[in-house]
């Protein structure tokens, strides 16, 4: 079973292939737990070239793809999961069709009642935020950092949180109990991306 804790690197909406493999690989090699393909504007065949060569990236480095919205993309290429958000299918609905085995993310906003509620439904971890603007997901600004201690308490699943991360914004949360940082700008678009991935996962050293 995959450990759910980390930095969870989201992919941005790029269609290079090979930069986005490129860039992918240093955030692993600079220890990313988890990696999320995301590509809101791609094509059939872009998304299914993409997420093919993303697998066979993370196999290599034995950790888990997770696919945004497109459980049918992620059952034919037999990725590790699928990620729900708030306007998608259910919880209950992705994992009666992927199965036990499939690692099943539900995005909860602000709100501890649908962290509750994807908890009863079957999800393996819960995203909070966002917490800060984001340079690439649009939601509003209004989740207290105080969320992730109740959701820590509260709720048995391992939580991501999401929204502007970079290493200074991410580690007051990380301090109130996230377990896992989401990055998409600051991994992808940083100079050295495998010293920024180094350095989020520092965040969850014991000091």
């Amino acid at each position: 079973m995959h450990t759910l804790a980390g930095l969870y690197v989201v992919t941005p909406n790029w269609d290079d292939t090979d930069k986005l493999i490129k860039i992918t690989e240093q955030a692993l090699l600079g220890g990313a737990s988890l990696v999320q393909y995301r590509h809101k504007f791609a094509t059939p065949g872009v998304r299914l070239q993409q997420a093919r060569r993303l697998l066979e990236l993370c196999r290599s480095h034995q950790t888990p793809l997770i696919i945004n919205d497109h459980w049918d993309l992620c059952m034919e290429l037999g990725a590790d999961g699928i990620h729900v958000g708030g306007t998608d299918m259910t919880v209950a609905k992705v994992r009666a069709i992927v199965g036990n085995d499939k690692i099943v993310g539900a995005s909860c906003y602000g709100d501890l009642g649908l962290a509750r509620a994807a908890q009863r439904a079957g999800a393996s971890y819960i995203a909070l935020g966002g917490f800060y603007p984001s340079a690439v997901k649009e939601y509003p600004v209004t989740t207290p950092f105080d969320m992730v201690r109740s959701a820590s308490t509260e709720i048995s699943l391992p939580n991501v949180v999401i929204g502007g991360m970079t290493i200074q914004n991410a580690k007051p949360l990380v301090e109130r109990g996230a377990h896992m940082v989401a990055a998409i700008s600051s991994i992808y678009l940083a100079p050295y991306p495998r010293t920024a991935a180094q350095n989020f996962v520092r965040l969850f050293a014991p000091s």
